[in-house]
């Protein structure tokens, strides 16, 4: 049985990784520089990251492969290093998973591919599905378990993903960030991402990066409440809100925080809980000894989000609120309905 799948049978919920990008720049990544050509150039930097994670208590820990698609390493001139990259990345990952006696998940992250996809861009939604599957393929070769599709914002994007990591026959993870009023860049809601997860049996689907741990507690509830059923949802939050100071961008999260963010994602409906931008190891410890610790209780409402996490968009709480009056509507039997929301 393939480890992700298996880990997921076994276990109530499992300790997703923190970030790459923001830890990178920690120990010498310049901005600007692509972090994955340092598969190549610091391999041991890649490798101390993974393992400090591990050590952390990570279950699943993300390849150094999120802009490995040809698009994204065209960028750097290295388009035609796309094999070389994503294989590279998950064997480096793959040595520090195995490292240790317990299981841990090596998931292949791909990210968008910067381009704009048919009918609103230039790139076709063919050539999309083929620069993922190109991506994809070498990131099984190197000896993923799952394919991490993640920080989309578009519908089309998503599919194209979706379809070209398809054909690996591994377990598909898609997430995709609510950063923009409780929606993506796109418009996509939580509940529209559901939808995708049904349609192509998606192994999980959930929420990452965004604005804070606040709006990625309400997307979960959301997503759960639209889902309505066993589906295995994904919260990756940032640690706290970003802001700048001396000239780079720095999170405000605390341990503390992170906890906290973790015990209430895990009661908003995620089997799957991690941290992205800001996130380091060490907030990473403090979310497996929180989630070890607690006792799974009631989803979350807006208030108690707010007054826990901090202030939600309007539009997130607004989601978030009507979910919740349709969710208690129809256990109640009501069949009081609402005027879509959806922006047009």
């Amino acid at each position: 049985m393939n480890r992700f799948t298996q880990l997921l049978q076994e276990r109530p919920w499992l300790l997703a990784d923190g970030a790459t990008g923001s830890n990178l720049f920690q120990v010498g990544l310049v901005s600007g520089e692509a972090p994955e050509v340092w598969n190549f150039e610091h391999p041991d930097r890649i490798q101390n990251l993974h393992r400090s994670f591990v050590d952390a208590g990570a279950d699943i820990i993300l390849t150094n492969s999120f802009g490995g698609t040809r698009y994204r390493l065209k960028l750097h001139q290295m388009d035609q290093r796309v094999h070389d990259v994503n294989k590279t990345a998950a064997q480096l990952a793959r040595l520090e998973a195995d490292r240790v006696a317990r299981p841990v998940v090596v998931a292949g992250s791909m990210g968008p591919t910067g381009e704009i996809l048919d009918p609103l861009g230039p790139l076709s939604l063919e050539d999309a599905e083929a620069a993922f599957r190109e991506q994809a393929l070498a990131l099984a070769e190197g000896g993923v378990d799952v394919l991490w599709i993640e920080t989309m914002s578009s519908k089309e994007e998503v599919e194209a993903a979706v379809r070209g990591a398809q054909v690996t026959g591994l377990p598909v993870v898609s997430t995709m960030s609510f950063d923009t009023n409780g929606r993506t860049m796109m418009s996509l809601t939580p509940a529209d991402l559901v939808e995708i997860q049904k349609q192509y049996h998606l192994a999980a689907c959930g929420s990452n990066c965004g604005v804070g741990p606040s709006e990625m507690v309400a997307s979960i509830v959301n997503m759960a409440n639209a889902a309505q059923d066993s589906t295995i949802l994904v919260a990756k939050g940032n640690c706290g809100i970003p802001r700048y100071a001396d000239g780079s961008i720095v999170y405000d999260g605390t341990p503390e925080l992170m906890s906290k963010y973790a015990t209430m994602a895990l009661d908003a409906g995620a089997r799957i809980i991690g941290g992205c931008c800001g996130t380091s190891p060490v907030h990473l410890k403090a979310m497996r000894d929180a989630l070890e610790k607690h006792q799974k209780g009631t989803k979350p409402d807006a208030a108690t989000i707010e007054a826990e996490l901090g202030a939600l968009t309007a539009g997130a709480r607004a989601q978030l609120d009507g979910l919740m009056d349709r969710a208690s509507g129809a256990a109640a039997g009501s069949t009081v309905r609402r005027p879509s929301r959806r922006s047009r």
